[in-house]
């Protein structure tokens, strides 16, 4: 599915920041949080107090204050790009993921029951001597099929082929809610096609980006090589050219953010009279959207050029540029060449990472993309204990409480647009750990030892379950992370929140840890979401979560002033030499940070009710809470990714993520600091939203 502009518009996802390890080296524990033990797992009180370099001031550096001895002895594992509390919990969560999945595989399956398509899924992916054997064979077929394109509704309808498949196309349709009606679906068209990262790879003047250029060159050159297609190195260079044309007309990450510009409905029959070039209908006859009387554009002009460029290249250079992208797409799944190859660009030349993680992983992968909740439903029952679940509920609610005495208080805001951003708040739908309802899927066929046909299926029953959606009631309790996922999610067109289980889990969540690190992490957390509902664009929805300008013009004034210092604080970060943090991509996150741990500590006063929290190993309960905060953003990355981050990622860079403290008077008084120190701000710099 098309989910790159998509998720522009509608998730507000939380950050990979990370956070906690003992050592990179020390295997994760698999048994669940024991909600009634009353340990916490990180040292006396939730905190791991060894991971912290005391020597330090934490007005000078509030992150190595908390996190300098984690990130002296701590290396980035070998497989991974970045290291730090997202990606451990990943790695646990993918341990446990693979005990559900061998567990269900063990078992007496009855033939197309849900454990034995979990089992063949794997299984199948796993014979890496059968796949090794294959070769190149199992792209024939499809190769075969782009051979076949030879006018412009052929290219449409491989465009529309590519989409349904999960393979990034120029352009392509996905079905999703209608921003300004949200109890209707419809039909969105955007923009895509790029090999790499981003635009800027191709368009800026960066000694690394330039270098990333060539070796996408020769690795489209090696790909085609390996698949048997004529003059790869010729059309390597041609598949590049095209893809810069593509670069060049495309809206940057900056500019797709902003809702009221993806916004753009038109009529199908005016598709082709004013983005002409493009065989509109075919793309969406093929994707089964022809009947819809109308689309939503998300990026016009992108989509114009890229129609002229459909039309203008040779029919000989789209099928290079299809046959390598179906051989990229499909490479994870082929023998070992390939997929050593693909790695060897992506994984190491982009971000640096030296190894290929192992096979399991990958397998782990595979099944949660394509029995995602069917897995879920029994991760859950194994490692989230309803004692947990009914601990984040408490927490979620008292931070909601404390987000609405926010909005009561602020001076910057008109009262009646206070009273409609309160009933936003009042309406919301907070989601923890797992839907009420798992999704279904007895309609997906999967077939012993076909991986790249049950890929495909899993591909097109998705589709399938998408497209079914038109016409019908909008379904509330859908979720769009699995259980077992390590991150959260805001959607502001269901107003909802959404926490999986796996990342309730320490140093974000512990039930038995103090509540002020539950605050600080998961809190702030929490936070974080709730407030994107309020950034940037979340406020563009109104309480009902219609796309709609519901502020009064002075709100917006004042609120853009706030936001430009903001971005002007951020963009004065500088991860890696001469690469700055984008103050305007991450505009949305770093806000979201912002009012998160501020709502946070709100709460966690809440929760107190008027008493004062004890001291623990010397720390106060503000202490113990900005520690708990401090903690979630242990993170330490390749130079390469960072350099990919802070060109693609609406987050900033996780090490410097805990530095929104420097806006919060309460941070100053925990700890002391004071001016002449690093991050000291005078009180009139200190940035004040929500």
């Amino acid at each position: 599915m098309r989910k790159s502009f998509i998720a522009a518009l509608l998730l507000a996802t939380a950050a990979s920041g990370a956070v906690y390890a003992q050592t990179a080296t020390k295997p994760a524990a698999t048994a669940p949080v024991d909600a009634t033990s009353g340990k916490p797992q990180l040292g006396d009180f939730g905190v791991d107090l060894s991971a912290m370099d005391t020597s330090v001031k934490p007005g000078n550096d509030f992150y190595q204050y908390i996190n300098g001895k984690w990130d002296a002895r701590t290396e980035i594992p070998a497989d991974k790009s970045s290291w730090g509390g997202f990606a451990i919990l990943r790695d646990l969560s993918d341990t446990r993921t693979r005990a559900v999945i061998e567990g269900a595989a063990s078992q007496q399956n009855a033939p197309g029951s849900i454990n034995d398509k979990i089992g063949v899924t794997y299984a199948s992916f796993m014979d890496a001597a059968a796949i090794d054997a294959a070769g190149a064979k199992p792209l024939a077929p499809y190769l075969a099929k782009v051979a076949a394109v030879k006018t412009q509704a052929d290219l449409a309808k491989a465009f529309a082929d590519g989409t349904i498949a999960g393979i990034d196309m120029p352009i392509g349709a996905a079905v999703q809610q209608d921003l300004k009606d949200n109890t209707v679906y419809t039909v969105y068209v955007g923009q895509g096609g790029l090999g790499l990262p981003d635009r800027d790879y191709y368009l800026v003047d960066n000694p690394k980006f330039e270098e990333a250029r060539t070796k996408y060159v020769a690795y489209i050159a090696k790909m085609m090589t390996m698949a048997g297609q004529p003059d790869p190195q010729g059309s390597a260079q041609r598949i590049y050219d095209l893809e810069k044309q593509i670069a060049q007309v495309q809206w940057t990450r900056a500019e797709q953010r902003q809702v009221e510009k993806s916004y753009n409905p038109m009529a199908t029959g005016d598709l082709a009279a004013k983005m002409p070039g493009f065989d509109w209908p075919a793309l969406l006859a093929e994707q089964r959207l022809g009947g819809q009387p109308q689309v939503i554009v998300a990026q016009p002009s992108a989509l114009t050029g890229i129609a002229k460029i459909a039309a203008a290249t040779p029919m000989a250079t789209w099928r290079e540029y299809l046959a390598f992208h179906t051989i990229s797409a499909k490479a994870p799944l082929l023998s070992a060449p390939f997929v050593d190859t693909q790695f060897a660009f992506y994984g190491t030349a982009l971000s640096g990472t030296p190894q290929l993680r192992d096979r399991w992983k990958r397998g782990v992968s595979l099944v949660n993309a394509s029995l995602g909740e069917a897995v879920g439903q029994v991760y859950v029952q194994k490692y989230f204990p309803p004692e947990a679940k009914a601990k984040a509920d408490e927490l979620v609610h008292n931070l909601i409480a404390a987000m609405d005495i926010r909005l009561q208080k602020l001076t910057w805001m008109a009262p009646e647009t206070k009273e409609k951003a309160r009933a936003k708040l009042a309406a919301f739908t907070p989601k923890i750990g797992y839907p009420d309802k798992f999704r279904d899927y007895s309609a997906l066929t999967v077939v012993k030892g076909d991986v790249l046909g049950n890929a495909d299926r899993a591909g097109m029953f998705e589709y399938n379950r998408q497209l079914a959606k038109i016409g019908k009631p909008v379904d509330r309790s859908e979720w769009f992370m699995t259980p077992q996922t390590v991150n959260a999610y805001a959607n502001p067109v269901m107003n909802e929140v959404v926490f999986p289980a796996a990342i309730l889990q320490p140093p974000f969540f512990d039930p038995n840890a103090d509540p002020a690190v539950n605050y600080g992490g998961i809190g702030a957390v929490i936070g974080h979401e709730l407030s994107h509902h309020f950034d940037d664009q979340g406020r563009k929805f109104d309480p009902k979560g219609n796309f709609s300008d519901w502020w009064q013009p002075q709100d917006v004034t004042s609120f853009t002033g706030l936001t430009d210092k903001v971005v002007k604080q951020y963009a004065a970060y500088e991860p890696i030499p001469g690469g700055h943090v984008n103050g305007e991509l991450t505009l949305g996150e770093n806000m979201a940070d912002l009012a998160g741990v501020n709502v946070a500590l709100d709460a966690y006063h809440i929760s107190l009710k008027g008493k004062t929290p004890p001291v623990i190993d010397g720390f106060t309960g503000d202490q113990r809470f900005f520690l708990g905060f401090g903690q979630i953003w242990q993170t330490k990355s390749r130079e390469a990714a960072i350099r990919q981050q802070i060109t693609t990622d609406p987050h900033t860079p996780g090490q410097y993520r805990g530095y929104v403290v420097r806006n919060l008077d309460a941070w100053y008084k925990a700890f002391d600091v004071k001016p002449g120190e690093s991050y000291y701000l005078a009180p009139a710099d200190r940035i004040k939203i929500w």
